[in-house]
């Protein structure tokens, strides 16, 4: 068994093969964490171990099995200790277009992107609140703000994520359980490659993974990046529909 520095503990991070999560696995394990990292890929995660110099430990997993995410968590405080992080990082956008609506693909990201999510928050808080102590960080976007045109399913998605967090957060208050909830704009990932549309302020996913590190090691509720970017999104959502609608519909052109 693996025991965790006492001064940090161990993190667990899912979608870590590849894009922010595994950026900030490598980031994590470089400055003394001890990381246990998750995903589909036990290809991808075995060339994490290898890149982190061994200090990333792989769970392959596939979080929309909600048994074998609890199965993972105990697993890893069987191993390597109490979670005292958990980055809940899995997710993936499908484009979704009016001119073909097609409601399978809307039930597989609201099943990666929300139910996975509250699978993770079922096998993390129980433990956290027996200890008194835990960190849970779930990772949406600032395409949850807002319906966004071609997005109709990413961000019905990432919207129930964010309302989550934030119900839950209120209620684990005072329990030493804390929440946060983490809405990046456009990132360099394997994910925003396939993008065929511009991508304002789009930000190196090495820079990315250093605004969650830090954002994570803070007391702030929610962790946003690249700011400006956010923050005018933040200011979108704001406007009235007479004035947000005429705004998408450029969005769509």
């Amino acid at each position: 068994m693996v025991t965790p520095a006492p001064e940090q503990g161990c993190v667990w991070i899912t979608g870590a093969s590849s894009g922010i999560g595994r950026e900030l696995a490598l980031r994590m394990a470089a400055h003394g964490w001890i990381v246990a990292a998750s995903a589909r890929r036990e290809q991808a995660l075995e060339e994490l171990r290898h890149d982190s110099g061994g200090a990333v430990y792989p769970y392959p997993l596939d979080v929309t099995d909600g048994e074998a995410q609890r199965a993972t968590v105990e697993r890893i405080e069987a191993e390597l200790g109490p979670i005292a992080l958990a980055v809940l990082n899995a997710g993936t956008h499908i484009e979704t277009l009016a001119t073909d609506i097609q409601p399978d693909v809307h039930r597989k990201l609201i099943e990666l992107n929300y139910l996975a999510v509250i699978d993770g928050l079922a096998a993390l808080v129980p433990r956290m609140r027996e200890r008194g102590q835990g960190r849970i960080a779930v990772v949406a976007s600032v395409a949850g703000y807002r319906g966004l045109p071609s997005a109709a399913g990413y961000s019905a998605s990432k919207a129930a994520a964010i309302a989550a967090t934030e119900s839950y957060a209120a209620e684990l208050a005072g329990t030493g359980v804390s929440l946060q909830v983490v809405n990046p704009g456009f990132i360099e990932t394997p994910l925003t490659a396939r993008n065929t549309f511009p991508m304002p302020m789009l930000m190196p996913v090495e820079k990315a993974a250093e605004k969650l590190e830090k954002g994570l090691l803070s007391r702030r509720f929610e962790i946003v990046f690249p700011a400006l970017f956010c923050w005018i999104v933040k200011l979108y959502r704001c406007l009235p529909y007479i004035l947000a609608m005429p705004i998408a519909r450029r969005m769509r052109r």
